[in-house]
């Protein structure tokens, strides 16, 4: 684990206070991302969407916490699409398709908790 921790930066972050809106920034064109913590339960990983950008339509073996912390966003759970502004959380279950679209710019924490048999 503690090579993981080296390679994407977080080591730097153990013990330190931070504002999660500051640890990821807005690339032009682009969804940007980094993982914050990873391990076998799951991940904490940061994404930053320019507006207009989006993650197509997928699957997961795990249930997984939206949570924005700047912007706009819109999330589609099984054929159903939800807006979610600044501060609003949405799970996503696991082995549900669903979709990220960035209606405006938009950074969003994404907890991913794995359950024993993933």
């Amino acid at each position: 684990m503690e090579t993981n921790r080296k390679s994407n930066g977080s080591a730097k972050l153990i013990g330190k206070v931070a504002k999660l809106v500051d640890l990821v920034d807005y690339q032009e064109g682009a969804v940007v991302s980094r993982t914050i913590m990873s391990n076998k339960s799951g991940t904490v990983t940061l994404f930053a969407f320019d507006e207009g950008q989006s993650l197509s339509e997928h699957t997961a073996p795990f249930d997984a916490l939206v949570y924005l912390i700047d912007g706009e966003a819109e999330v589609i759970i099984s054929g159903k699409a939800l807006q979610l502004r600044e501060g609003d959380m949405v799970i996503m279950p696991a082995y549900e398709p669903h979709a990220v679209k960035a209606p405006k710019r938009f950074k969003m924490v994404l907890l991913m908790i794995k359950d024993e048999k993933s």
